[in-house]
């Protein structure tokens, strides 16, 4: 088994156990973080120089739908209603599935490339196996952590036919995927069930869903996106509350809508909820839920959601985050005519705590990543604490939080292997450039298929 030792300049663990560390050295043995300290004394097979870097744990992206990558920013002015129309109303019925493979590989190289170590993608335009089968092989080809979240597609309803919203989530499906791809939890990619949940669906279905989901031991996560009146299943989230159909096991995406007194009712069963604030400011009226999930005693999540709206970069997401927090409490005790306060009310630790140990934990994950901590997997990522955007570094936490981007992302390892070092992705390039121009032509085919072109601006 390969011994290596990273000798650091920073370290930042997120483990309150080890805390942040100058000058330290990290064992990695295999795919797992078996030490850390100032100075381990150990022999290694490779000795790796990270002496000008800040070394962290890889960010965790709670919720992204990967499958759309290819059609990047397309939808920047969009409203709500656009987004639904154009994606699931028209461009997601044109996919198939070397569409969703080329999307989840290019997509989760970007998410490597950006800092982040692990996913959970919210794969929701799936229509058969073969399909769900061909995006596992992306994110499996990619070298990503991933929990693949099993959605269903939401085609417009045919004549005569059911509305998706009616139809529970395929076992036969989920029984196909245990037991072939997903026949080992021990593995960098596992399966978790993208619901519909009753906002999207009928109660029926939702409580169907949730059994499933329970009777497999699998993630189950849903979106709370819509306004009440337009609930599919009025209530639906407390009606499963009351049948203990919720708990640590779901994860509820947005909640933006969610009075206090629902909300509350959802993170006492133990279920997490994830932000995704960029996506949030840009298209609803009610705010990113990040601060009420802080206020009634819950840990934060974040994801970048839909690439075709928002940057598909942690960093950004984490830091928007944290700003949107910091100014609503701002706001909150000037009009309650509150004294200024004395200090910064939310700490840039949080902020990184949310994109690290509160994804981990909303994804199900929080025992093997989320901390750089022994016994766990070595997830990590090494940014150049000399670019000029960073240097020099005070204090790695505001470095990270407050100054990084993506393009300060040096290394990054998962399960103990390098996939990117030198600022450079560790693939071939002519593979690369070849993955890409299929990432093109397959856009360019879902778009000519469905009649749908990009207004100039």
């Amino acid at each position: 088994m390969k011994r290596s030792v990273i000798r650091c300049g920073w370290v930042v663990t997120m483990d309150p156990a080890i805390g942040d560390l100058r000058n330290a050295e990290i064992l990695v043995e295999g795919d797992t973080v078996k030490a850390i300290g100032p100075s381990l004394g150990v022999t290694a097979d490779e000795v790796v120089d990270a002496s000008g870097m800040i070394v962290m744990p890889g960010l965790i992206d709670a919720h992204i739908h990967t499958w759309q990558c290819g059609l990047r920013a397309i939808g920047s002015e969009w409203l709500g209603p656009d987004y639904h129309k154009n994606l699931h109303g028209n461009l997601a019925t044109r996919y198939g599935p070397e569409d969703n493979y080329i999307a989840n590989l290019v997509g989760s190289w970007n998410q490597i490339d950006t800092g982040v170590t692990t996913i959970l993608d919210w794969c929701h335009n799936l229509n058969s196996l073969e399909m769900a089968e061909r995006s596992v092989d992306g994110l499996v080809e990619s070298g990503i952590r991933a929990v693949f979240a099993h959605g269903t597609a939401k085609p417009p309803t045919p004549p005569g036919g059911t509305p998706y919203t009616h139809i529970p989530h395929p076992q036969d499906r989920v029984e196909s995927l245990l037991k072939s791809r997903f026949a080992s939890k021990d593995q960098l990619v596992t399966l978790a069930l993208a619901i519909l949940g009753p906002h999207w669906g009928t109660q029926e279905v939702a409580e169907q869903d949730l059994r499933l989901a329970r009777e497999y031991g699998l993630l189950s996560t849903s979106h709370a996106t819509k306004p009440r009146s337009g609930w599919v299943a009025p209530d639906g989230y407390m009606k499963l509350i009351e049948q203990g159909l919720l708990g640590p096991d779901h994860n509820v995406v947005h909640a933006n809508y969610l009075d206090d007194a629902e909300l509350k009712a959802v993170l006492d069963t133990g279920a997490s909820v994830t932000a995704t604030v960029l996506v949030e400011l840009h298209g609803h009226a009610r705010e990113p839920v990040t601060s009420r999930v802080r206020r009634l005693g819950g840990m934060p999540s974040l994801g970048i959601d839909v690439e075709p709206i928002v940057s598909g970069e942690m960093f950004r997401e984490m830091q928007a985050a944290l700003l949107h927090v910091r100014w609503e409490m701002h706001r909150d005790n000037a009009a309650a005519g509150g004294a200024p306060f004395p200090s910064m009310p939310v700490k840039s630790r949080e902020a990184l705590a949310w994109s690290t140990v509160g994804n981990a934990r909303a994804i199900g994950l929080e025992d093997k990543v989320g901390t750089l901590s022994p016994g766990k997997k070595a997830d990590l990522v090494m940014l150049r604490a000399d670019d000029l955007n960073l240097f020099p570094v005070w204090d790695p936490v505001f470095s990270i939080v407050e100054q990084a981007n993506a393009g300060n992302v040096d290394s990054v390892m998962i399960g103990g292997t390098f996939r990117k070092r030198g600022g450079k992705l560790l693939l071939d390039p002519a593979l690369l450039a070849q993955r890409k121009a299929q990432l093109v032509a397959s856009a360019e085919r879902v778009m000519r298929a469905a009649d749908f072109s990009v207004t100039p601006g």
